[in-house]
C-alpha cells in the first residue's frame, strides 16, 4: 500500500469514524484540552444563566422602584391636597373669627347704647334737669395710662361699664374691680364722689348670676341685664 493511499485512508477514518478521532486525540493528548474545553463550555452557560437570572432580578427591582416612586407621588400629592384643604380651613376660620369680632363689637355697642338710655332714665326720673344729663364713653388719662369708661356723666358724676358676657366668677370679680377703679380715677380728676355705679352685662351663666350680685350689691353698683335695658326703654 502507498504512502498516500495510507494518508488518505487514515483522513477518511478520522472525518467518518469518530471513536477513531477520539483515539487519535488522545493519543496526541488534546484528549485533556477537549475535556477542559468542555468544561468551560459548561461554566460559561453557568455564567450566562446567572447572568439571565440578574437581568431578571434587575428588571423586578426596577419596577419595585417604579411602583414605590409612583406610591410616593401619591403620597406627595394627598399631602398637597391636605395642605390646601387645611389652608382654606384656616382662612374660613380666619373669617369667622373676624365676623365674631365684628359681631361681638356691634351687640356690644349696643348694650352701650340701651344702658345709655337706661341711665338717663333714672337720672330724669331723680329730676336732673336733661341739660345735665350727658352718657357717654370716655377716657381718662391717669398715672400715664389711658383709663377707658364705658358710661361716664360729669354732673351727676356717673361710671360704668358695659360687657356682653361674663363666664366665671373670676371674671366677674375682675368687671367690679374696674368699675371700683373707674371711680377712684374719676374721683381725683373731679374732687367729687361719684353718685352712681353701674355695671351692665347682656348674658350671666346661672352660676355666675348669684355672686355677681352679692358682689354688685357689696359694692353698691347697680347692675342691669341687657334683657332688662330692652324692656325698660
Amino acid at each position: 500500500m502507498s504512502e498516500a493511499s495510507l494518508e488518505d485512508q487514515f483522513l477518511e477514518l478520522l472525518k467518518k469514524n469518530e471513536k477513531f478521532r477520539l483515539a487519535v486525540a488522545s493519543y496526541l493528548g488534546y484528549n485533556e484540552i477537549l475535556r477542559k474545553l468542555s468544561e468551560h463550555d459548561e461554566k460559561f452557560n453557568s455564567i450566562l444563566e446567572e447572568i439571565k437570572l440578574l437581568r431578571e432580578g434587575q428588571e423586578k427591582l426596577w419596577e419595585e422602584v417604579k411602583a414605590l416612586r409612583e406610591e410616593q407621588n401619591r403620597l406627595w400629592e394627598g399631602q398637597n391636597r391636605l395642605w390646601e384643604s387645611q389652608n382654606r380651613l384656616w382662612k374660613e376660620v380666619k373669617y369667622l373669627r373676624a365676623e365674631v369680632d365684628s359681631f361681638g363689637k356691634a351687640v356690644g355697642r349696643t348694650l352701650e347704647d340701651y344702658t345709655a338710655a337706661f341711665v338717663r332714665v333714672i337720672l330724669e326720673d331723680k329730676g336732673y334737669p336733661k341739660e345735665k344729663i350727658n352718657i357717654r364713653k370716655t377716657t381718662i388719662i391717669h398715672d400715664n395710662k389711658i383709663v377707658e369708661i364705658d358710661i361716664f356723666n360729669e354732673d351727676p358724676l356717673i361710671v360704668g361699664e358695659v360687657t356682653t358676657y361674663l363666664n366665671t366668677v373670676e371674671q366677674a370679680k375682675e368687671e367690679i374691680n374696674k368699675i371700683l377703679y373707674d371711680k377712684e380715677v374719676v374721683e381725683r380728676k373731679f374732687k367729687r364722689k361719684v353718685e352712681m355705679k353701674i355695671l351692665a352685662v347682656a348674658n350671666v351663666p346661672s352660676n355666675v348670676l348669684e355672686e355677681l350680685k352679692k358682689l354688685t350689691e357689696d359694692n353698691e353698683i347697680t347692675f342691669i341685664f341687657g334683657r332688662e335695658l330692652v324692656q325698660e326703654i
